[in-house]
């Protein structure tokens, strides 16, 4: 009848203000996280200026509950942003019936027994893995020693380039993969290494091996490392409640919007995305904080790999405070977030 002109069809309208319209769910917030202030400011650092981070702590210490609640803390999606996620999970077939778009930064959190394959995608017409299914969001990997080595190693190229190439003898394809790496490790295979209240029952050497899992060149893709210590009873049986998502995540708009003045229209325009040249210009040094990062270099054992690092970090933690210029005091605090630099045993 349309064909024929005997009936009219209106054009469809969609409303995309509706769509991102009420409350996204607040299961995880971080004001149900006790204790943990340095980790929690560490988190705030990594979504501000997308910095992968690596948290080091024994087990129920709350590495697991720190992870899950940063995507509470990060920017709402932008409407381009929750299209590319939309197409991604419909190219999976991951979306809901009825589902047309993405409200929420994705979460995607794989067991350490998953393959390369179903990281980084595959099959015969070859799909979206893991991620690709974090693309704008989260992609946590808890135990990561545990994971295969194969496996970490092909994480390199999506956390450089921000996205991934899958070849096959029919098609290549390419998904994209820009993600906020979030890691969690035991200090040993016991988990107790350093622990003020129980005792490690591993020897030095398996203590080197465990650590030992996790390659140079993809530690060198990581900003942050923080140690999340066992919290005290005092610490759990308080009343005490910490910061709401909701205040963190406007500190952290704060600081993405400086961002985005400083690196125009870029594809991800974040610190931790700086080019050498970048780091030159936006990461100049006083005289007082050059001194202080030359120190820590020598007298901490910081590898060379940890200076650009803290660099960028520090950067960031200035946004934070809304200041044009790096500070001591910001490069004090980035210095901090190297622990796996230092020699540990």
């Amino acid at each position: 009848e349309f064909l024929n002109g005997a009936r009219e069809i209106k054009p469809m309208q969609l409303d995309v203000e509706a769509m991102f319209q009420g409350p996204l769910p607040e299961d995880h917030d971080f004001r149900d996280v006790q204790g943990q202030d340095q980790a929690k400011r560490a988190m705030e650092i990594a979504a501000a200026g997308g910095h992968n981070i690596l948290m080091l702590g024994p087990p129920g210490s709350g590495k697991t509950m720190l992870a899950r609640r940063l995507p509470s803390i990060m920017p709402a999606l932008s409407f381009a942003e929750a299209v590319e996620a939309a197409k991604i999970y419909s190219v999976a077939g991951l979306l809901n019936k009825g589902e047309v778009m993405i409200r929420e930064r994705p979460f995607r959190s794989p067991h350490h027994t998953i393959s390369d394959a179903g990281l980084i995608g595959g099959g015969q017409s070859p799909k979206p893995g893991e991620i690709s299914l974090a693309h704008h969001g989260v992609l946590f990997l808890d135990e990561l020693p545990e994971f295969k080595k194969n496996v970490l190693e092909a994480l390199r190229q999506p956390l450089e380039e921000g996205t991934v190439t899958i070849a096959r003898s029919a098609m290549t394809v390419t998904y994209p993969a820009r993600f906020l790496f979030v890691a969690a490790m035991n200090p040993c295979p016991c988990g107790y290494y350093g622990a003020a209240h129980r005792t490690c029952r591993c020897s030095s050497q398996q203590i080197r091996q465990y650590q030992g899992r996790i390659s140079g060149p993809l530690l060198d893709r990581i900003d942050l490392h923080i140690e999340v210590p066992a919290l005290r009873y005092r610490e759990l049986a308080g009343r005490y409640q910490g910061e709401a998502s909701e205040t963190i995540r406007g500190r952290i708009g704060g600081a993405r919007t400086i961002q985005e003045a400083r690196f125009g229209a870029r594809v991800a325009p974040f610190n931790a995305r700086m080019s050498d040249g970048e780091v030159k210009r936006y990461c100049e040094l006083d005289k007082e904080s050059q001194k202080l990062l030359e120190m820590a270099m020598e007298k901490l054992g910081l590898s060379a790999r940890a200076y650009k690092r803290i660099l960028k970090v520090a950067r960031t933690i200035a946004d934070l405070d809304g200041q044009a210029s790096i500070q001591s005091s910001h490069v004090a605090e980035a210095i901090q977030y190297r622990s796996l630099d230092r020699k540990l045993v």
